[in-house]
């Protein structure tokens, strides 16, 4: 009986053991595919949606994670969104709203080339802290553009800054991006949490950024002459093409914005309010819906969606918790350390691969670690001590590294692909290094700010 119990707990223990080597070579496949997927999307050689699903493709080939399983990784909420909003904005644009709003801003500013980008930058900022910063970059981009052209501004540099300034907005509130919400959510931290903690950096790395921004740009935001002339004499209500349809889709986008900022009383998510508003608008102005579905940037779907089951694979086979397991050990007990570590990790982890599960895989290791410290620190018994002093300081390290990193590359955001993709289709062109020369250096600023920031305020 001895024998046979040892036979067969030997016979388990090399059955978990094969198990954990496959798990590790599944891994590290997957890891390796996820790699070569990301240079071939940043040399550019190869089309990123084509080596976003061909890198998912693999996985699934090669057996790194289950096809269900992975589909089950794309975030639908996303996508509805995306979808959503580029018809809405593709039925608006047929009224020459954002051509009004160009003219009417360019007269304000007297063409004024800083004050443009400026009165830009800092909207787009304000707004993504109310709004989703994907759903901010779809509305003020094509303004943008138009803009750009109307006083012969350089499009591209300033069309990267306000993906940039969408995301540091986005930084400052629970709502303004996804790993805000999912910390929020996990941690029981309220909208004001957010803005008494998160909101006074974001506004010093809001400041500083422009700063930078504008002393680089200085020499190539002066307008010419005959262009400021020229927007002398425009007439901004020349620009409304259809003022009737004009009128019904403003309604609609009414509702659409009021549908956004109750969400989370009504329960209802982002995606499924612009895919019904996107339909109702299309509906009340006798928009045949065919015609503004080709509008629809489906190769940024896709890629999205190739992208998601990528980083999607990579969670389900453990790299984002070996990750953060060996962050967590580099710090050896270093309350500061730690906290440094959560934030320029999850900084440099956001910049090449999605923030969301990241963020979903960090949130129960940091968890995990807050006992730890509370011991170390003899504060074990007190729980307001211990939420105050330990658990929301690395919650917020984790949610300023998550949101800003984004910046760093093309990729590292939502906001910023989507921005690229409206540039591409108005025939400007933004390359993965060209983004990333303008967004890294800034993220490493705003991210260096954020480390003085939670010292002096959690630790000094």
């Amino acid at each position: 009986m001895f024998a046979s119990n040892l036979f067969f707990g030997a016979a388990e223990a090399a059955s978990g053991l094969a198990g954990s080597a496959a798990g590790s070579t599944h891994m590290w496949i997957g890891v390796a595919i996820f790699a070569a997927a990301y240079l071939f999307i940043a040399s550019e050689k190869v089309d990123k949606t084509i080596a976003a699903m061909l890198g998912a493709g693999l996985m699934i080939a090669l057996g790194v994670a289950g096809f269900n399983d992975m589909l089950g990784k794309i975030d639908l909420n996303v996508l509805g969104l995306l979808i959503g909003m580029m018809v809405i904005v593709n039925i608006m644009a047929t009224t020459g709203v954002f051509e009004y709003l160009a003219v009417k801003i360019a007269r304000q500013t007297k063409g004024n080339g800083v004050l443009v980008v400026m009165e830009f930058l800092l909207a787009t900022a304000f707004i993504s802290a109310f709004m989703d910063n994907v759903t901010t970059v779809i509305l003020m981009a094509p303004v943008t553009i138009l803009i750009t052209q109307l006083l012969r501004l350089p499009t591209v540099p300033i069309l990267i800054m306000e993906a940039i300034f969408s995301n540091i907005g986005g930084t400052a509130t629970l709502i303004g991006d996804p790993p805000n919400i999912l910390i929020g959510a996990s941690c029981n931290l309220s909208f004001n949490d957010f803005l008494i903690n998160l909101t006074p950096v974001v506004l010093i790395v809001m400041a500083v950024t422009l700063g930078v921004v504008l002393l680089q740009m200085r020499k190539n935001l002066r307008t010419a002459p005959s262009a400021v002339a020229q927007v002398r004499l425009t007439e901004p209500k020349l620009a409304i093409l259809e003022p009737a349809r004009l009128s019904r889709s403003m309604w609609v986008f009414a509702f659409v914005l009021l549908g956004f900022f109750t969400s989370r009383l009504t329960g209802l998510e982002p995606g499924i309010i612009a895919i019904c508003g996107a339909f109702v608008m299309a509906l009340v102005c006798k928009i045949e819906l065919s015609h503004m579905l080709e509008k629809v940037e489906w190769n940024t779907i896709l890629f999205f969606s190739g992208l998601f089951m990528m980083v999607g694979a990579l969670e389900i086979d453990g790299v984002f918790n070996s990750l953060g397991q060996w962050m967590i050990h580099m710090t050896d007990g270093n309350f500061a350390l730690t906290m440094m570590i959560i934030l320029w990790g999850s900084a440099i982890l956001s910049a090449v691969i999605d923030n969301i599960p990241l963020v979903i895989s960090m949130i129960p290791l940091i968890q995990s670690i807050v006992p730890i410290f509370a011991g170390q620190m003899g504060i074990a018994g007190s729980e307001e001590l211990i939420t105050a002093q330990i658990r929301e300081p690395l919650f917020w390290a984790l949610a300023l590294g998550a949101c800003l990193g984004g910046n760093g590359t093309l990729i590292g955001a939502s906001a910023n692909v989507v921005v690229c993709q409206i540039a591409r289709k108005n025939r400007y062109p933004v390359t993965f290094w060209q983004f990333t020369r303008y967004g890294f250096p800034l993220m490493i600023l705003s991210v260096a700010i954020c480390s003085v920031y939670l010292y002096f305020r959690y630790i000094f």
